[in-house]
């Protein structure tokens, strides 16, 4: 079942934007809606492809090593583990709002598509905030976590609250979620794969990132590990300097795809990488995510977020 979260409400979204003026600042009174003692956040996010805004039906140039053309099909990721850094250096995690769409216990949802055009196969849906609250106080930075914990990422997705009941987003009760799900058609591989992968990649494009845990210890893919995969691939994501009331978090997927051939798959593997090991396509990706892949260890920070 893969149910269809609604917008959210674009008066509520103005709202809380406007009372998040105070964020950066000591607060001695709760914004609407909030606690005593408390103050309102929102973290925004904005997706792009080489700089350029991501849009449903828009193509882009100049992609991976050889440059192409591609056309998006989704872009969504999971965030968790939302804090905010005071002065002194330390992590205040967020309250998120349970709003029972985009957010539950401390999971967020970034959803980018639409649902139109070539993304007809995603929801109508679009969110590109995390809401929630902290401790009224000064906080100079930002912290969070790409990826679902490991308590929430082996459910049952038929029966999980939104935003977790998206069966596009999960893979299976042993492999969990799909952390990020990109698809894209580029200039070399124009056509949309039309039958499942046997892994639970699902009906995938030319070129995906799909990032998830991999390597997960279970007697059979509908049955949940009873221990942390060996390879978690969740991404810690930190901005030293950041002030939500100004700046935004940019997710461009094209430094994802820097050092990948978007323009070729490698024979016997899921289109594009999607973190399974044995993949050629990987490397330059999980690379770039900031992650270890086939024992060899990623040669810098990742390079998916940037604070703008």
């Amino acid at each position: 079942m893969n149910r269809n979260p609604s917008p959210i409400m674009a008066a509520g979204a103005a709202a809380l934007a406007l009372a998040l003026a105070g964020c950066s600042i000591p607060t001695s009174a709760p914004g609407a809606g909030a606690a005593a003692g408390t103050q309102p956040v929102a973290v925004r996010f904005a997706a792009q492809v080489n700089g350029q805004p991501f849009a449903c039906g828009q193509s882009y140039a100049g992609v991976g090593t050889t440059r192409s053309t591609i056309t998006p099909s989704d872009y969504r990721f999971y965030v968790s583990e939302v804090a905010l850094v005071d002065e002194t250096g330390r992590s205040v995690p967020v309250s998120l709002a349970q709003d029972g769409v985009w957010q539950i216990d401390n999971i967020a949802l970034l959803d980018f598509e639409n649902g139109s055009g070539p993304c007809r196969n995603g929801t109508s849906g679009v969110n590109t905030e995390v809401r929630g609250t902290v401790p009224a106080g000064r906080y100079v930075g930002l912290r969070f976590t790409l990826g679902v914990p490991f308590a929430r990422n082996h459910g049952d997705p038929t029966v999980a609250p939104s935003p977790l009941n998206l069966t596009a987003m999960f893979w299976s009760w042993q492999g969990g979620y799909k952390f990020v799900k990109f698809d894209t058609a580029s200039s070399g591989q124009p056509s949309t794969v039309s039958a499942p992968d046997p892994r639970g990649a699902g009906n995938a494009s030319g070129f995906s990132v799909h990032l998830g845990s991999t390597m997960c210890a279970a007697p059979s893919r509908t049955e949940a590990p009873k221990a942390e995969c060996a390879n978690p691939n969740r991404v810690a994501v930190a901005f030293e300097q950041f002030d939500p009331a100004k700046q935004t978090v940019v997710a461009d997927i094209g430094a994802v795809l820097a050092g990948a051939n978007v323009d070729v798959n490698a024979p016997g593997t899921s289109p594009g990488c999607m973190s399974f090991p044995g993949d050629a396509d990987c490397p330059p990706v999980m690379g770039a995510l900031g992650l270890a892949y086939g024992g060899a260890a990623a040669r810098g920070p990742q390079r998916l977020f940037s604070a703008r």
